[in-house]
């Protein structure tokens, strides 16, 4: 009978009861829209109170898969340096996690570094802790837990390798891989933010040697790097074109206390390539927050560029909003200018934000929403998922648009539109629905 790893962290990092445990991660998961194929994620695995919002902001957004590889640290010392398990199951008090064995072993035989090895998982707490937030979005999982200990970067890369020959190996079977990592540790919230950030940009690029030497040089405390940069690794054989962060905090964020922070950073990694329309959108911002310079459209313009409609700019900056402008309709001869407008007045001229700083710019993540011409409306045919809305009273117009975290309601959509317009709750109005293509 195979044996079963009873969990250590229940109750201490996350709550004891399956009750306790499912209101918690209720309490941060989010209804996500269109969630993306991710191929890898870095998720962080401290106490649920600390991080748990910002790793299931990550699982929130992204295809629940048939088996997890979940890479930890080893934070006890104890065990082989490159522990993998290929049988038994982990125990939660949501229940067990079985190990997909056929999975874990093609690993094991692929790899020459990796070790079969239960010490190294017997009091680490740093794949369990991603196991209930997993169970959460996905009960019938399977796992292929693997513990990394402090190596060169051939290792990593000879296990990344391994990893990824296994999984294209594994046809018709929907795996991701989990990369369990705190950033730096017990530093100020200054200090911490600035090493953490400059970590995440070499995660962002997808340059894991890049990742392993500013770790090294800047003494960055991220106890999961080998994580990281195995998945990243991995994650590029499989065909990884683009990461995104989803959010940053750090544990100042939960307890007010920001002289000796933890940070933590919730990542995804996929397959999706940034649109040309989020490229202008981004370089143009660029441009003009770091030489005050308006970036020209490109020589040759994409299908979508060429045409006139209405386009909103969103800048999110650690997964938060940072600014939102756009035209309701087009009001410049394609989209191509539209976004060039909209992305510099989104930078520094909402009037809801700061302007952003060249600071800043590593931490941004922007979308583009391109609005189809709207067309009138009754109340009862609003969907706040499908459509934005358009609310006017006289020459006062609000506008919102679809499917926006916390917005789930008609009414919700409606009222935040008029309070937008300055119109008040007994002014008669005219609706509007349009659609949009949204680009990321």
């Amino acid at each position: 009978m195979a044996s079963v790893r009873p969990p250590i962290a229940s109750g201490r990092f996350y709550p004891g009861t399956s009750e306790q445990i499912r209101a918690l991660i209720d309490s941060f998961a989010e209804d996500i829209e269109g969630k993306t194929d991710a191929v890898g994620v870095v998720a962080p695995h401290a106490g649920y109170i600390y991080s748990g919002s910002v790793a299931a902001a990550v699982f929130s957004r992204i295809e629940t898969a048939d088996t997890y590889i979940i890479l930890g640290p080893n934070h006890t010392g104890m065990g082989k340096p490159f522990s993998i398990m290929t049988l038994g199951s982990f125990q939660t008090p949501l229940g067990n996690v079985p190990i997909d064995s056929a999975l874990a072993q093609n690993v094991l035989a692929k790899s020459k570094n990796l070790q079969e090895d239960r010490t190294a998982h017997q009091n680490e707490h740093a794949i369990e802790v991603q196991l209930p937030l997993l169970q959460y979005f996905k009960p019938d999982l399977k796992i292929v837990p693997i513990i990394l200990s402090v190596a060169t970067l051939e290792i990593y890369r000879e296990i990344g390798g391994a990893i990824a020959q296994a999984i294209q190996e594994s046809e018709g079977k929907k795996i991701l891989i989990v990369a369990s990592s705190d950033m730096t540790h017990y530093e100020s919230q200054e200090t911490a933010s600035a090493k953490d950030h400059r970590a995440i940009e070499e995660i962002l690029k997808l340059d894991e040697e890049g990742l392993l030497n500013r770790v090294v040089k800047e003494r960055i405390s991220m106890c999961g790097y080998a994580p990281v940069v195995t998945m990243l690794t991995a994650a590029k054989i499989l065909g990884a074109k683009a990461a995104e962060l989803v959010r940053y905090q750090t544990s100042g964020d939960a307890s007010g206390d920001y002289s000796a922070v933890v940070g933590y950073a919730g990542v995804i990694v996929s397959r999706y390539e940034m649109s040309p329309l989020v490229k202008l959108a981004k370089a143009t911002v660029e441009a003009y927050v770091t030489e005050r310079r308006v970036t020209k459209p490109p020589e040759e313009l994409t299908p979508e560029m060429k045409e006139r409609a209405g386009v909103f700019v969103s800048i999110k900056k650690d997964g938060q909003l940072r600014g939102c402008i756009g035209t309701f309709e087009p009001t410049r001869p394609n989209v191509a200018e539209e976004i060039i407008a909209n992305a510099i007045s989104a930078a520094t001229r909402d009037p809801r934000f700061l302007p952003i700083t060249p600071q800043e710019l590593d931490r941004l993540s922007i979308s583009v929403d391109v609005l189809t011409k709207p067309e009138p409306a009754e109340f009862s045919e609003l969907d706040p998922k499908k459509y934005g809305v358009i609310a006017e009273c006289g020459w006062r117009r609000g506008l919102l648009l679809p499917d926006l975290e916390g917005v789930d309601t008609a009414n919700e959509q409606v009222s935040i539109c008029c309070q937008k317009a300055g119109i008040s709750p007994n002014e008669p109005i005219t609706l509007s629905t349009f659609q949009v293509k949204r680009y990321r």
